[in-house]
């Protein structure tokens, strides 16, 4: 059974496609950082924003995508191999069943995360858990080890906002490293280039 079967057959939980295409079971990310999303499509903001964070943070990088996710069905398997073809001979990109950050840091230990401000918004929204205490899983998160680069985004609304805009506990702030506008700012979104129909 190829890994992606495997994935899908829900015998695994995380693989890494290489950019040659080669597939490795249980991948060891611990000391990268970690860009999560759906990449439909990947874009120059995503290439640009896991560049920054890597320098930011000096640590190698990767992409991640979930075959779960918190907000929608499960990604079918041959749009899945669609998006994955956009990384071919540019990067690797892990592929995991891990709908929330708390089920991405515990299949990727020592891995940090980059997120954007609409991310990070949801990240301390209580609503996204089980036991309704965001506050909780990031104190979980953070004995892991865990930590997230912020990057501010530009909403419907035309306003830019950033990390400063965040209603952050005082206590969990330090599992936080916002990326300054100065070093990221790219408005541009997947839903605007699907609509457009371009890349």
């Amino acid at each position: 059974m190829s890994e992606l079967d495997a994935l899908y057959a829900g015998e695994s939980r995380v693989a890494i496609v290489r950019a040659d295409g080669t597939w490795q079971a249980s991948p060891d990310l611990s000391g990268h950082v970690v860009l999560a999303g759906s990449f439909n499509p990947l874009h120059e903001g995503h290439r640009q924003l896991v560049q920054t964070a890597g320098k930011i943070a000096r640590r190698p990088t990767v992409f991640e995508i979930s075959i779960e996710n918190v907000d929608k069905p499960d990604l079918p398997r041959d749009e899945l191999v669609r998006r994955l073809q956009q990384f071919a001979g540019y990067a690797d990109l892990v592929v995991t069943r891990a709908r929330l950050f708390s089920d991405k840091a515990a299949l990727l230990p020592g891995a940090w995360f980059v997120i954007g401000f609409d991310t990070a918004v949801r990240l301390l929204d209580d609503r996204y858990y089980a036991d309704g205490d965001a506050a909780a899983d990031l104190r979980r998160l953070r004995a892991m080890g865990t930590k997230f680069l912020v990057a501010g985004r530009t909403g419907p609304d035309g306003v830019f906002r950033g990390f400063e805009d965040l209603e952050v506990p005082r206590d969990l702030a330090d599992i936080f490293i916002p990326i300054p506008e100065s070093e990221f700012r790219r408005d541009v979104s997947s839903t605007e280039l699907r609509e457009r129909g371009s890349r």
